[in-house]
């Protein structure tokens, strides 16, 4: 085989041969030319000296192979460009040589950790931590509203269209703090509004003689709790360790309602305390230790939909948004429970206010002109939980199920007829945490009609009661035997949690954006008389260029 030698001149060529040569051919090659080979030794610390070091890379996406001259200055190395899926881990100095790398997952990391874990590395280069902004999607800015419904589809926007780059790769498992949505906490309210319903069961009259042992609310009660305390001590080692991520979810337009949920839990579970644990009264402390960070956050979300911007709600507006709602007439219980029954009452008021605007605005399908996806259909769910919950809050606050009382009951339940006849909604999906989103209104609207059963004790409002508790209660067993076999048996209950790795802005070339409408109708309404002249302009026009031609010919 003819080998050519290594010599500086020689890498000026494209073409170069860069398999090694031993030494023994290197001096017969040298021999043939009638030079005299030096001693062995010095012949290769000149030619280290001397030639320069090469690397060879392969594209990914054409498959060529390029040879890159590293100078002196290492920083100078070029790199061919990726096109891909994923930005995450990419950086300009982290493939050369061939060397690849997994996700950078430390973009979402607390600032503090991620400090630390810098500070114990020898040397980052600058190019590592300034990727993500040069690449313009920084992970500390929020997310405009808009963006999330632009790029995200599926139950509870969670699913990445095909068109839409991800800064984390997505054919790796992130890590599992990672992939723990905030959405995990409706598991806890379907399991503490089961221990109410159950509780509901075993103390009121209308259902006396069903005669349910108070065992089943203590045991759903201890188990609601224990499932709370372990969520919410993985979700404080989320926000301690991946707080970027924990913002991400923060500025998710259906995410963002989640963080009420942990607050609704507790006044839940305080309002299901077993009667062998319940003292007679409840102390106030309760109520204004669960209830005050509720309000705050309530300030600023409502803050958001009444002064307008991004976040306005026909922006943002989802089922979801419900949850931020429902929190008021839960409060309202739990304050009239403890003997406040003005601030029950103000409760009570600023819930049903929202309420009404919410579901207007739900109605109306303001933030987006397109229909839901097949799989968000069973958060319509939340449409039956702000009003049965408004009815037991009226009855609590004032002793009677009264006509408004009665009302807002009837609306939650023509709601929930009206969801259950168009049962090919909810067909033909995967199973997701969000599937939980049945289990708290069901459960709410079976308490809803336990009360109007006490008011109007008959056979079907008694009829009417049992069934509802008995399909609430079934689909929360059926859900945590699904939810038990998915994350223990099946390890899916988990997936990679593409919502919050989503970029600020779309990359990739916009298209042309086509004609105004209004510019189109401005063209038509021209007058004849200047639409003949634009034409006798333009004909005129052509005409001088093609005499202009024949000119120069």
């Amino acid at each position: 085989m003819d080998r050519r030698p290594t010599s500086p001149s020689s890498l000026e060529t494209h073409f170069v041969d860069i398999h090694e040569v031993l030494p023994e051919e290197k001096e017969g090659t040298m021999a043939d030319k009638g030079e005299k080979p030096p001693k062995r030794p010095n012949k290769f610390r000149d030619m280290k000296r001397s030639q320069r070091s090469f690397s060879r890379q392969v594209s990914l996406e054409t498959g060529f192979s390029v040879l890159n001259r590293e100078s002196k200055a290492k920083d100078e190395r070029r790199v061919l460009r990726r096109s891909g899926r994923s930005f995450g881990g990419f950086g300009a100095t982290n493939r050369v040589g061939g060397d690849g790398r997994k996700g950078d997952f430390s973009i979402f990391m607390t600032k503090s950790a991620l400090t630390k874990q810098n500070s114990s590395l020898p040397l980052r280069r600058e190019s590592e931590l300034d990727f993500q902004k040069n690449d313009g999607s920084g992970v500390d800015d929020s997310v405009p509203a808009g963006r999330y419904f632009a790029a995200l589809r599926g139950p509870e926007l969670d699913q990445v269209k095909e068109s839409e780059d991800i800064l984390l790769p997505k054919d790796e498992q992130w890590p599992f703090l990672l992939r723990f949505p905030i959405g995990c906490f409706g598991i806890c309210l379907g399991l503490s509004s089961q221990a109410v319903l159950w509780r509901a069961l075993a103390t009121s009259p209308a259902t006396k003689f069903l005669h349910v042992t108070p065992f089943i609310n203590l045991a759903l009660w201890f188990l609601a709790l224990a499932v709370l305390l372990s969520v919410s001590f993985i979700y404080i080692l989320k926000c301690v360790f991946y707080f970027e991520a924990v913002k991400r979810e923060y500025f998710h337009p259906v995410r963002v309602n989640f963080f009420f949920a942990p607050w609704v839990v507790c006044m839940f579970l305080a309002l299901s305390l077993p009667s062998i644990l319940a003292p007679k009264t409840l102390h106030p402390a309760i109520w204004c230790i669960f209830m005050a960070p509720y309000f705050f956050l309530e300030l600023k979300i409502y803050g958001q939909w009444l002064s307008g911007g991004k976040r306005r709600l026909c922006k943002v507006a989802n089922p979801s948004s419900h949850l931020s709602v429902v929190g008021n007439f839960v409060g309202a219980i739990l304050a009239s429970k403890v003997g406040w029954q003005e601030a029950a009452k103000f409760l009570w008021a600023v819930g049903f206010a929202h309420y009404l605007v919410v579901f207007v605005t739900l109605y109306q399908r303001l933030p987006t002109s397109e229909a839901l996806p097949k799989e968000l259909h069973p958060v319509y769910s939340m449409f039956i939980a702000a009003p049965s919950a408004a009815s037991i809050a009226w009855e609590t606050i004032y002793g009677d199920f009264d006509g408004l009382s009665r009302t807002c009951y009837f609306i939650a339940l023509f709601l929930y007829i009206s969801l259950v006849v168009r049962i090919n909604f909810f067909r033909g999906f995967r199973f997701s945490v969000a599937w939980w989103s049945y289990t708290f209104p069901m459960t709410t609207v079976s308490v809803a009609t336990i009360k109007y059963a006490e008011q109007v004790p008959s056979v079907l409002s008694k009829g009417l009661a049992v069934f509802l508790s008995f399909m609430s209660s079934t689909m929360v067993l059926v859900l945590f035997v699904s939810t038990l076999l998915h994350a223990f048996v099946w390890h899916t209950l988990f997936p990679n949690d593409l919502a919050i790795a989503i970029t600020k802005r779309k990359h990739g070339r916009d298209k042309k954006p086509f004609k105004k409408a209004y510019d189109i109708r401005r063209w038509t309404k021209q007058s004849p008389l200047s639409f003949v002249s634009a034409i006798t302009k333009n004909n005129s026009a052509d005409k001088g260029l093609d005499e202009q031609k024949e000119a120069e010919h």
